[in-house]
């Protein structure tokens, strides 16, 4: 058997570098955390890294272990320019998963210390930030600004999630985050949605309808 050794993707200063150069400075990367979850809020946020102090070890968040990405979120924290915001349940159920991350993904580069002139987001989509931009296919594998801001949005959010654990008892949300594990659906069947859950998504709606069903007289 041949085994072809694949080099570990990482995500490299370039793009960035050549936009500096080209004079569109500072240059911001953004990403956000929690599209895909039943519960909680989506979190965005915007990092400006400065060229002359990135920590070592930055990388897509999804690749990290939860002790390295607080790690790296403070190290990020500590020498970069961080915008965060956040798109709550309702705002996610009024006007859809997407254009509610786009909306968060905005009001993060909004929340940064200093305009960006160029912004590098991760994905298909530009956020509407009112400036320059540019949409990065896995760009938090290949943009250090990305992979921050990825960081930064998962950090963040699992914080949040912890948070709302301790008022939402009995849902387990500090171990699934709020995504459709079995342990998550498990919770649901013993005590419906709580104000927490996204009523728009499916397994919501069909939680909701089958707490009313069974409320009903006669049930």
């Amino acid at each position: 058997m041949v085994r072809v050794r694949v080099p570990m993707l990482r995500p490299t200063f370039e793009r960035e570098d050549a936009l500096m150069a080209a004079g569109h400075a500072p240059v911001a990367g953004c990403d956000e955390a929690g599209r895909g979850p039943l519960a909680g809020p989506v979190v965005a946020a915007a990092v400006i890294l400065d060229p002359a102090c990135i920590p070592d070890g930055i990388d897509d968040s999804k690749k990290l272990d939860a002790g390295r990405r607080e790690a790296l979120f403070a190290a990020i924290l500590a020498c970069a320019e961080v915008g965060v915001a956040l798109a709550p349940p309702a705002r996610i159920d009024r006007d859809d998963i997407r254009q509610a991350s786009l909306w968060a993904l905005a009001q993060a580069v909004a929340a940064l210390p200093r305009r960006p002139a160029h912004v590098l987001t991760d994905g298909r989509d530009l956020a509407p930030c009112g400036c320059p931009g540019t949409a990065v296919i896995k760009g938090d594998a290949l943009c250090l600004s990305i992979a921050a801001a990825s960081i930064v949005a998962k950090v963040v959010r699992d914080r949040l999630m912890c948070g709302l654990d301790a008022l939402a008892p009995g849902y387990g949300f500090a171990g699934h985050k709020g995504y459709p594990t079995a342990a998550h659906r498990r919770a649901l069947e013993a005590l419906g949605p709580c104000d927490h859950h996204r009523r728009s998504f499916a397994p919501i709606r069909g939680a909701v309808a089958a707490s009313v069903a069974g409320q009903e007289p006669g049930r």
